[in-house]
């Protein structure tokens, strides 16, 4: 799933596979569990995990590339690509500011690129661009609207 996370342009060649050892991306899912903050959702259908969504605050050593503070959860979220466009990360995504609300968080965060299509469901969502960098929008949610 978190190979999945990565947002890669249509048509440009697949990044390989292991660049999810790149210590900024594998420290989404490093002993995932272990840190008190990581909670994670994950869809399925017919018996097959087709997505996934989950939160971690990555305010060590590497932060995460949607990092706003100590305190603030930063969302990942994965759908195979056979199953995007059809509502999933919707609902994951919903489910998961669900759990977040409930638990007490002020807000959560995310980075996307510019390019992904999944900037329009983050904003439909209340996620707002918080900046701009190159390549990619940082966004946070305030949960207590």
């Amino acid at each position: 799933m978190l190979y999945e996370a990565i947002y890669q342009d249509e048509g440009s060649a697949p990044l390989p596979y292991d660049v999810i050892k790149n210590p900024g991306i594998d420290a989404y899912i490093h002993d995932f569990g272990k840190l008190k903050d990581d909670y994670c959702l994950v869809a399925v259908l017919n018996d097959k995990i087709i997505g996934a969504v989950w939160i971690r605050i990555l305010a060590g050593e590497v932060k995460g590339f949607g990092n706003v503070d100590n305190e603030t959860p930063e969302f990942a979220i994965s759908l195979l690509k056979e199953y995007r466009n059809q509502g999933y990360g919707t609902l994951l995504m919903s489910r998961m500011i669900e759990y977040l609300r409930k638990e007490g968080y002020k807000q959560t965060s995310l980075s996307v690129d510019k390019n992904n299509y999944a900037v329009r469901m983050y904003k439909k969502l209340g996620f707002e661009i918080i900046q701009e960098k190159e390549h990619d929008y940082l966004m946070v949610l305030k949960l207590d609207k």
